[in-house]
């Protein structure tokens, strides 16, 4: 069975000949199928067209948000909604093409992946929206480790195992493929075609770029240092430490040799910046050290309400106890 999790937010012209087009691809292929509208605050009466389609065909289903939470949670909500063995993800402005849901279980199987992510490899959006893009996939792949040419791309499938074990908030929903890769599970990507828009306007902006910067690197913290906090902020401590430590060790030593000296002009350490500066990183050298430590106690309390690993098989009565 395939879930189909939409987005919405003002597109009533488009989600018609959306469901329409799933509607013939699923037909064509045979698919037991469900489609699941998330309206995330819509004003132009998309609502509307959701419960319309939904008294006419059951396989319809919809979530009204009280206003626009964003696209994380409207994704969050469709999930735990989602009961097929596949769930798809595509944006509700008919950009996405339909047609290209074959070549997603294709390649589900072909790439023994258990995440498939599209690929716009020819796009129908403005400069001003495929530049800046193009700049985030790559630091997005060269921070995380997971390369894949379009991460922005929200027409996306997955086993619904992945899905149980991501929790979605903020602007998260571009970095599902690196939070399922961050726990063992294998990513890969299919090319799509990308139409241009029929409807409505573009809900991307510059407010947009910050965010997608900001929760990349939530991102990069939370799969490479959620669990060890230790390991980043006590590097940092330690190189912050190690630096000013030797400075002020150096300025000391000349300081000694100019009095053992009896330079005319002695080194007067209280009128150098440097010897300040050097104190001051001493001092936050510690304290990240001594926060890193306080990081790794509170996670260590805390680890228990999620489970930080993920189990692809098992053997015998594990409620039992049996080998």
């Amino acid at each position: 069975m395939l879930s189909f999790v939409i987005p919405v937010f003002n597109e009533a012209e488009s989600l018609n000949p959306l469901l329409a087009e799933i509607e013939t691809i699923a037909a064509e292929q045979g698919y037991d199928y469900e489609v699941i509208f998330i309206d995330d605050g819509s004003t132009d009466g998309s609502w509307d067209v959701i419960v319309e389609e939904h008294e006419s065909d059951s396989r319809v289903l919809g979530i009204q948000f009280r206003r626009n939470f964003g696209k994380a949670a409207a994704l969050n909500a469709g999930f735990e909604l989602a009961q097929g063995d596949i769930v798809f993800t595509l944006d509700a402005d008919l950009q996405d093409d339909p047609q290209e849901i074959p070549n997603f279980l294709e390649a589900l199987e072909t790439q023994d992946v258990d995440v498939v992510s599209g690929w716009k490899k020819k796009r129908y959006d403005p400069w001003h929206k495929v530049g800046p893009s193009r700049v985030f996939n790559f630091m997005v792949s060269k921070l995380t480790g997971v390369r894949l040419h379009d991460h922005n791309c929200g027409f996306k499938c997955y086993r619904s195992g992945v899905l149980e074990e991501i929790q979605l908030y903020g602007e998260l929903h571009r970095f599902v493929p690196v939070l399922a890769a961050a726990r063992g599970w294998r990513v890969g990507e299919v090319i799509v075609n990308h139409r241009e828009r029929q409807f409505g306007e573009s809900k991307y902006g510059v407010k947009r770029i910050i965010k997608g910067f900001l929760d990349l690197l939530t991102v990069h913290l939370v799969t490479g240092y959620g669990n060890r906090p230790q390991h980043l902020l006590g590097s940092l401590g330690l190189g912050c430490f190690a630096i000013s430590g030797l400075t002020m060790t150096i300025l000391t030593f000349w300081w000694i040799v100019h009095r053992v000296m009896d330079v005319a002009d002695p080194i007067d350490l209280h009128r150098r910046a440097l010897f300040y500066f050097s104190i001051a990183g001493v001092i936050i050298g510690i304290q990240l050290l001594t926060s890193g430590f306080l990081a790794e106690l509170i996670t260590k309390k805390t680890v228990r309400d999620e489970q930080i690993y993920s189990v692809k098989d098992s053997v015998g009565d594990q409620d039992n106890g049996d080998a």
